[in-house]
């Protein structure tokens, strides 16, 4: 061929036998995949393998740390093993629920001093119940003073099969509360004050009205009054100088 001869050879054909030519002069032979390839096995090579934990054994992460549960539970047993046996019976037993919580203002020189009363009644679920009336500054002290005060004077309830023996009329001051027993399944039908104190007592199936003052203060008393005239009928026929029928099978 003479000189003036054009090179019909593209740019990249020309590339591509000089890479040919370079690769048969070293004798490898590198593709832009295999390169990848390589690069990816070099890194895994140099990263560190990941611990494997022994058969049976829990993640080191794991180790130390418990459930948020379990360690409530764990405080809650360490304080009852501690408490008193008295006081082990009334954390497991006892109910208690504010009734009533009033604010009184003082208007004074500077301005108006608030002070606090609440009305707290608490019962073990098991025939007895109690009210406290308590007064402080401070809303948190009022419930406290009233809920000691209504442990210390708690009255006896006779309850039979879960409801009342028979029905019973109480009346403290404005408040006049009637109760009547109702059968099994029936529940709780009272409301405020009234539910509050048959619930402390036990009582789980009962009818009530409230026919006199609303204040909380005496519809609560009346209740109590109410259940302290409940008598069994063993007591009853005690009175009368009877003796209840033993049953017998048929």
């Amino acid at each position: 061929m003479s000189d003036d001869t054009v090179n019909e050879n593209t740019p990249e054909e020309e590339v591509t036998k000089e890479v040919t030519a370079a690769t048969e002069a070293t004798g490898e032979v590198e593709t832009p995949a295999a390169a990848e390839t390589g690069a990816a096995a070099t890194a895994e090579e140099s990263a560190p393998a990941p611990a494997t934990a022994a058969e049976g054994e829990a993640p080191a992460a794991e180790e130390g740390t418990e459930p948020r549960f379990d360690k409530l539970k764990k405080a809650e047993e360490i304080l009852r093993s501690n408490a008193p046996p008295s006081a082990r019976e009334e954390l497991e037993n006892s109910f208690e629920k504010v009734v009533h919580i009033n604010r009184c203002a003082k208007v004074v020189k500077g301005g108006r001093r608030f002070s606090f009363s609440a009305l707290v009644v608490s019962g073990d679920r098991e025939g007895k119940v109690g009210f406290g009336f308590g007064k402080a500054q401070e809303v948190a002290e009022c419930i406290k003073k009233a809920s000691e005060a209504s442990k210390k004077f708690m009255v006896a309830v006779n309850i039979t099969s879960n409801t009342i023996p028979h029905p019973v009329i109480g009346e403290h001051g404005g408040g006049r509360v009637m109760l009547l027993p109702a059968s099994p399944g029936t529940g709780l039908i009272a409301g405020g004050g009234v539910r509050a104190v048959v619930e402390a007592a036990g009582v789980k199936d009962v009818l009530a009205k409230s026919m006199g003052s609303n204040n909380q203060a005496n519809v609560v008393k009346a209740t109590i009054n109410a259940l302290e005239q409940l008598r069994s009928k063993e007591q009853i026929y005690a009175i009368r100088g009877k003796r209840v029928a033993e049953k017998r099978a048929l």
